[in-house]
């Protein structure tokens, strides 16, 4: 079964050290990710159509709802250092006005510079939190992968993407709809019709806004909203599943082992903030 070893919530989002040996299910998340090998069998990234073979000497890198899932051959479990950056923090904390967390490649060459960050804030996680010590370590490693991802990808400005995203209303009213109700059972048919739209051409509409499916939106708000029930109220795992329109524990659990890499329980266990 996957594990967690360590979780650490702060100002710029959470780190985590995973002992996986299962795969995950396409999915997203709102913050910019990063994957990195610290040891184990043999695993993989694919993100938005590009293998990335996770190594010691290679890692992954994920842009804000960009889809993704985690691939894992049989044999040993791999233990991954991931971090989870909130766009606004890196942009907060960038000196340069190019700071829009969106990487340029996924595929991020773990130079010794980097590894000895992998180091420090593998080190970190296991020992004693010092939150200020921890965002300044998530800050640069992030501005390291960040740079390097650009290299060689001048012709594409950070922000190309970000631009096309949020601009037809319809897509901005089903965002919102969905926001309203994420722990309500939502029919895309319904959705659909609410702003204006067949089920295909809103489906088309949205993926050509935001990269992703509607579903895997929704997947990933209950997803959120799981986290912080599970970091900030003493509710039961069955009762947040529960709240969220889940019928039973168990597929709650399935739920949120699929989409986060590890059971809820598993996730309360180790999972602190400051």
């Amino acid at each position: 079964m996957s594990e967690a070893v360590a979780v650490h919530h702060g100002a710029f989002g959470r780190t985590a050290l995973y002992e996986l040996d299962k795969a995950f299910v396409t999915h997203a998340h709102r913050e910019g990710h990063l994957i990195f090998y610290v040891g184990g069998g043999n695993a993989g990234v694919e993100v938005g159509g590009t293998h990335v073979a996770l190594s010691e000497t290679r890692a992954a890198a994920v842009s804000p709802w960009e889809p993704h899932d985690f691939q894992k051959s049989e044999g040993d479990p791999t233990l991954c250092l991931v971090m989870y950056i909130k766009p606004m923090w890196f942009l907060e904390n960038s000196h340069s006005a190019r700071g829009v967390l969106d990487f340029g490649r996924p595929a991020i060459n773990v130079t010794n510079e980097i590894r000895r960050w992998i180091l420090r804030l593998t080190s970190l996680l296991l020992e004693p939190q010092d939150g200020v010590e921890m965002d300044g370590y998530m800050f640069e490693m992030t501005r390291i992968c960040y740079d390097q991802s650009w290299k060689r990808c001048k012709e594409r400005s950070p922000l190309g993407r970000l631009r096309s995203r949020f601009n037809d209303f319809r897509v901005r009213r089903s965002l919102r709809l969905m926001q309203e109700n994420y722990s309500e059972e939502i029919q895309m048919d319904d959705l659909a019709r609410q702003v204006g739209l067949s089920r295909p051409h809103f489906f088309k509409l949205f993926k050509k806004q935001m990269g992703i499916t509607p579903n895997l939106y929704l997947n990933t708000l209950r997803a959120e909203h799981a986290i912080t029930e599970l970091m900030t109220t003493e509710k039961s795992i069955t009762d947040i599943g529960h709240d969220l329109g889940f019928s039973s524990q168990a597929s709650f659990t399935r739920f949120f082992a699929s989409n986060v890499g590890i059971p809820p329980s598993e996730y309360r266990r180790v999972a602190h903030e400051t």
